[in-house]
């Protein structure tokens, strides 16, 4: 039965470079349209708002299947350049998680009490340091655990780039092994299911430990835990009563500027 397991081990690994790859460059194009999208939404200016919530609504109300297929097939056409497939997956993979990232970014920002903006106010600091030096640091906090659950979607999502001839592990699993180990295709699945877990994992521990770090920019101070009580607790177990916009300052190491 577990004859052709290093058979199968080795098949998949083969596919877990690019599934890295299109896994963390999803991940950065996610995380930068996540933030100027999301601030933009914020924006004062109405014709900001809305061209970033048409960004949003079109990638997040679409299919990412299609998605997929529309920037691989009919914008090269467009175009005249042939896209390569990796490329186009981390491309949409970065925009239709960016809009969702938008909002968590926007919901964030939002979260933190109004008093935080006037306290800023009230310290004459100038409307990006608000931003920068009060209202992000609180918001980066809320936000982590939302991204950690969304850059997880975005690791599954990495699998519809078998569609497009991308050899990440699953096109190695039904390309490369189903068709020649078909009574096997039970553990096969099992394995490819085991190496998402495990990246998933990867990914958890990350977010986790920045999600430390984002309280420490604010000074709060998570318990001290093991690393299956840190797999295990909830977001709200690192949190501590707010500070004030001038504590805030002083732990960062200087006031307004």
């Amino acid at each position: 039965m577990f004859d052709n397991l290093g058979l199968y081990v080795s098949t998949i690994s083969q596919g877990l470079l690019l599934t890295v790859e299109a896994t963390l460059g999803g991940i950065v194009i996610a995380t930068i349209l996540s933030f100027v999208f999301g601030l933009a939404m914020l924006s004062r200016s109405r014709t900001v708002r809305v061209v970033a919530r048409i960004y949003v609504e079109i990638w997040r109300g679409t299919s990412e299947v299609v998605q997929l297929l529309w920037i691989y097939f009919v914008l090269p056409v467009l175009i005249g350049y042939r896209i390569v497939p990796l490329v186009a997956g981390i491309v949409v993979l970065g925009l239709n998680f960016g809009a969702y990232g938008a909002e968590i970014v926007r919901g964030a920002v939002r979260s933190v009490p109004k008093a935080q903006y006037e306290g800023a106010v009230a310290l004459n600091l100038t409307a990006t340091q608000r931003m920068r030096r009060v209202i992000l640091p609180q918001a980066l906090v809320e936000m982590v655990p939302p991204f950690n659950n969304l850059f997880i979607q975005l690791l599954k999502g990495s699998a519809l780039l078998t569609m497009i001839t991308v050899h990440e592990m699953t096109y190695q699993a039904r390309e490369v092994l189903i068709d020649r180990h078909i009574d096997q295709a039970w553990l096969i699945w099992t394995l490819v299911l085991l190496f998402y877990l495990v990246l998933a994992i990867v990914i958890t521990i990350v977010m986790r430990a920045l999600e430390k770090w984002a309280g420490k920019l604010v000074g709060r101070k998570p318990p001290r835990q093991g690393f299956f009580r840190m797999l295990a607790s909830k977001p709200t177990d690192v949190l501590v009563p707010e500070h004030t916009p001038r504590d805030l300052l002083e732990h960062q190491g200087g006031g307004a500027r």
